[in-house]
């Protein structure tokens, strides 16, 4: 099932990066000023929650905690992601925002499996009505919350890392939400039953927000086609230079979070323009699909080799 391709070891080959479009824009400001605002909101739960007597409020101070956890986690990436290429790691540390992404989708799935639990649990065994300080601290954590998610709103499409610290912060601010409302219809009201019921319903909302982060960062690490490139118009637009023959072995994946890149091979009949091609390609690749760094082999269609089948689209 193998098909045939020409290669002439007297090919052009075409290499091309820049970081002027894709690269990750710095949130420097942004996480230090999110972290430090949920250790302040930590420690402003842990006490009151201390001074009332309340486990919900401890519970969701550990909650924020592992928010913080997952901020710094995608700060070390994009820091990680700066660091120049070594003669050991030769794209840098571009991979560890996929990482990190992949990271926060899982920490946001354990999270969301923790709020259900305790929800099924408080069904059986109602828990005593939300005081009014638990309801104070809940606005405070909106805000606080909806600020920090503000500042990751910018890059949240564009770039997947940030886009599951951003996450992170609105499902926060949903859970505080949910408390805030639930605690208001029972003081009203007196139902016990609102709060495990709101919770198992911010739990879902929670989970088709991380889902799309999950499918992509897995597909990510796994070298996918990242989302926003359509590789069979692409590999059309390779087809319809002048004098390719042939396109084969067209591999796109994701450096990082922000960088795809390209390798290809195509077969030309006639190669005297190899290097003006090369450099209007590395240009278009760049403006139209967004790709950061290409790779592109040249052959003349002189000898013959067998591709496996693995490598056709």
């Amino acid at each position: 099932m193998g098909h045939h391709h020409h290669h002439g070891h007297s090919h052009g080959h075409g290499h091309h990066h820049g970081h002027h479009h894709h690269a990750p824009a710095n949130y420097g400001f942004a996480f230090g000023f999110g972290i430090t605002l949920n250790i302040i909101f930590i420690i402003i739960e842990v006490i009151f929650g201390l001074l009332g007597d309340s486990l919900a409020l401890l519970a969701d101070a550990g909650h924020n905690l592992s928010d913080v956890l997952g901020l710094i986690i995608a700060w070390i990436a994009v820091w990680l992601g700066k660091k120049a290429p070594t003669s050991k790691r030769t794209y840098g540390f571009k991979k560890s925002s996929i990482l990190a992404a992949l990271f926060n989708a899982v920490f946001l799935l354990v999270a969301i499996g923790a709020i259900a639990w305790e929800a099924v649990q408080r069904f059986s065994s109602p828990a005593p009505v939300a005081g009014k300080t638990v309801i104070i601290v809940a606005l405070i954590g909106i805000v606080i919350n909806s600020v920090t998610a503000l500042l990751f709103m910018s890059g949240r499409k564009s770039d997947l890392n940030i886009r599951g610290a951003y996450l992170h912060m609105v499902a926060d601010a949903v859970v505080s939400l949910g408390v805030v409302i639930s605690g208001f219809i029972m003081l009203w009201s007196g139902w016990q039953w609102i709060d495990p019921l709101v919770s198992l319903v911010i739990a879902v909302v929670i989970f088709i927000g991380t889902w799309g982060l999950l499918n992509e960062s897995l597909n990510l690490s796994l070298d996918a086609v990242p989302n926003g490139i359509d590789i069979n118009k692409l590999k059309s637009y390779l087809m319809n230079q002048p004098s390719v023959l042939e396109v084969h072995d067209l591999h796109v994946w994701g450096m990082s979070t922000t960088e795809p890149a390209l390798t290809v091979h195509l077969v030309r009949k006639e190669t005297a323009d190899n290097d003006q091609l090369l450099q209007r390609l590395n240009k278009e690749l760049h403006d139209e699909f967004g790709i950061e760094h290409t790779t592109i082999q040249i052959e003349k269609g002189t000898f013959n080799c067998s591709q496996a089948p693995v490598d056709s689209i």
